[in-house]
């Protein structure tokens, strides 16, 4: 691959997690402190990202890869969601507000599988040059939380705004990328989008319970991402989205200490030490304030050993266990799992609770944050009494 090819890709990834990153850790406390939402409001936003990643695959799968450019659906995509993004702006009313989060997720979600696509269908080598493609979108997220919090704009409208120029300027940038053509000789059917073919490494008891164990623990993850914001900022902490970017800067660290560990501990004890982050980070989101601060950034910087050491190690297992034959379904169906249901789920029962402990509009995290750290602590006892392979596959 030459080397123009890899800096267009990776101003590609760049781009498009700058635009995720300046809005959706944010729009939680923009929707408590400028729409005056309930929690229900706030989940139901989320939420939209969820049922977006449940529609995407299907756009993707049977439209987009079989009659268009990748990169040309990207830049159509992105230029009406920077449009969306101005609308999104200028909403004031929180119910009207989930309608058009909607119809921005409905144009954002493809774009990530997009830019997948495309970046793999222009490198030479997927396992060495893909990983520092991808990594610049980590960069972006930390680069633009960064900007958000010096500045203070977290709870303001200009978190969309942000998102809205680069997301304009992204869709302009896509029409100059490599061109990838359609794949109009390739299958796809609502089988293989679906995973169901998946459906038969069920016959392992080990995977069945990996699968359930992934989808509910993304309830636990979507109160993280829909509440961490403003319980920290309502625990006094200052700068947040500074501080919270550290979890990415975690995130990077632990994903190079993957291959040590699986060598060390095995999948399955990757994925235990995953659970117990996921309580032990609860816990101090629960339990830290400003005279406890160093609770506060010890969940933040378990954000790395929380999704490294449990969804990426999970791909690399699933990908072992499925094989070639199903690698695809394996991979899609978790993918709706997790992040389409799992996380919509979640999304909706984080709101639930967030208003099921607010009284007189003071939230009690610790009551909240309780909730999440139950559920991911049933998942780990789930999890050690009933999975036994902790291997995965040589060609892994």
């Amino acid at each position: 691959m030459k080397n123009s090819t890899r800096f267009q890709l990776m101003a590609m990834m760049f781009l498009l997690y700058f635009v995720w990153g300046a809005w959706y850790g944010q729009m939680s406390k923009y929707m408590f402190t400028e729409l005056g939402a309930t929690g229900v409001q706030v989940g139901n936003a989320y939420a939209a990202f969820s049922i977006a990643m449940i529609i995407a695959p299907f756009f993707v799968g049977m439209i987009a890869d079989r009659y268009f450019a990748a990169q040309k659906v990207l830049g159509v995509l992105s230029l009406a969601g920077a449009a969306i993004l101005y609308v999104l702006s200028e909403v004031k009313d929180p119910d009207t507000f989930f309608w058009v989060i909607l119809a921005y997720c409905i144009t954002f979600a493809p774009a990530m599988s997009l830019t997948t696509s495309i970046a793999m269908q222009q490198v030479t080598n997927s396992e060495k040059d893909f990983p520092a493609i991808r990594v610049m979108g980590t960069v972006a997220w930390i680069a633009v939380t960064n900007i958000i919090g010096y500045y203070e704009i977290g709870g303001t409208a200009l978190i969309f705004k942000i998102s809205m120029f680069t997301a304009a300027f992204l869709g302009v940038y896509s029409f100059f990328l490599p061109d990838t053509p359609p794949k109009p000789t390739s299958h796809t059917s609502v089988s293989d989008i679906l995973g169901l073919d998946a459906f038969k490494l069920f016959k392992d008891r080990s995977f069945a319970i990996f699968f359930i164990s992934s989808l509910l623990i993304c309830i636990p993850l979507s109160f993280y991402y829909a509440m961490a914001n403003p319980s920290l900022t309502d625990s006094g902490m200052t700068n947040v989205e500074n501080k919270m970017s550290l979890g990415q800067a975690s995130e990077v660290v632990f994903m190079l200490l993957i291959p040590l560990a699986f060598a060390r501990f095995g999948v399955k004890w990757m994925l235990v030490v995953g659970l117990v982050a996921w309580i032990i980070r609860f816990i101090g989101f629960g339990y830290g304030d400003a005279s406890s601060e160093w609770l506060l950034y010890l969940a933040i910087v378990l954000h790395g050993v929380c999704y490294d050491f449990f969804f990426v190690t999970g791909q690399i297992y699933t990908d072992s266990k499925a094989g070639e034959q199903y690698r695809s379904s394996a991979q899609g169906l978790i993918s709706i799992a997790t992040y389409g249901i799992g996380m919509g789920i979640g999304s909706w029962i984080a709101g639930v609770v967030a208003d099921m402990y607010t009284v007189d509009n003071v939230k009690n995290w610790t009551s909240i944050w309780m909730v999440p750290a139950g559920i991911a602590a049933v998942v780990l006892v789930l999890f050690v009494l009933f999975f036994r392979d902790n291997k995965v596959k040589a060609t892994a």
